[in-house]
């Protein structure tokens, strides 16, 4: 059974996963109508992956005996200067998004909920990996500056990207 601190802080984690996955789309958008079919392709993805995270806390919460509520979200930003404005402001929102996950483990430690400490192992890991492949993706265009040569092949790239990381999910 869930404490209703403990409910009340994984609802908040609910609705930041759901905006994430809002945020993710809105870019995915943005690529596609600027000719960045590869860079989209990864936006749609990672919404999606963002949708998932937020359905397994939902399910977490109800099957714990606290009742997962679906709240109003905030809308995501819906243009960029540039594909780099775009990757630097993903890169701040999961590094957010990380620091949530961590307050969220801290107060299941506090208040000795182990089930919940340990259901949230997961999304430490995550944010690990979410956080890393953010700071490389963005390496990566720092690298590029302003080669409109080198945009084709990232675009390119994060197409190829997307495609891995579709076929080691279907495994």
């Amino acid at each position: 059974m869930l404490s209703k601190n403990i409910e009340q802080a994984l609802n908040i984690q609910v609705r930041i996963e759901a905006e994430s996955s809002q945020t993710y789309l809105s870019m995915a958008s943005w690529a596609e109508t600027h000719g960045l079919e590869g860079i989209s392709r990864f936006m749609y993805v990672q919404s999606d992956e963002e949708r998932l995270h937020m359905l397994k806390l939902v399910k977490y919460v109800n099957e714990r005996g606290g009742h997962a509520k679906v709240s109003e979200l905030t809308a995501p930003k819906i243009s960029y200067e540039t594909f780099k404005e775009m990757f630097e402001e993903l890169y701040k929102h999961e590094i957010f998004v990380s620091d949530s996950i961590n307050e969220l483990v801290h107060i299941s430690f506090s208040e000795k909920d182990y089930a919940t400490h340990n259901f949230l192992q997961w999304y430490v890991a995550e944010q690990i990996e979410e956080e890393a492949q953010a700071k490389l993706i963005l390496d990566k265009i720092n690298l590029i500056g302003d080669d409109k040569g080198g945009l084709y092949l990232f675009d390119r790239d994060m197409h190829q990207l997307t495609l891995n990381s579709a076929s080691k999910a279907s495994k």
